[in-house]
């Protein structure tokens, strides 16, 4: 997809410059940049959903009595005659 955008004069002259020094070419810094900005956003949002996540585990955190069984009588089987 094409893209149009007003830049100043100016500033595309030194951003060509800048882009001969690293070997590439401005439509590939300003591809790398939205990349980067499109990589953080998905890292920022699944940190926001991990955080929400954790959050509702601690509001919703709650103790039912005494613990009066052990771990294997839940997985007991009943023997069959």
């Amino acid at each position: 997809m094409n893209v149009t955008l007003s830049l100043e004069d100016e500033l595309v002259r030194k951003v060509r410059k800048i882009a001969v020094e690293r070997d590439t070419t401005l439509t590939a810094m300003i591809r790398d940049y939205l990349e980067q900005v499109a990589a953080q956003h998905v890292v920022a949002r699944k940190r926001r959903q991990r955080e929400a996540l954790r959050q509702s585990f601690e509001r919703f955190e709650f103790k039912v009595g005494k613990q009066t069984w052990r771990r294997a009588e839940l997985h007991e089987r009943p023997r069959l005659s």
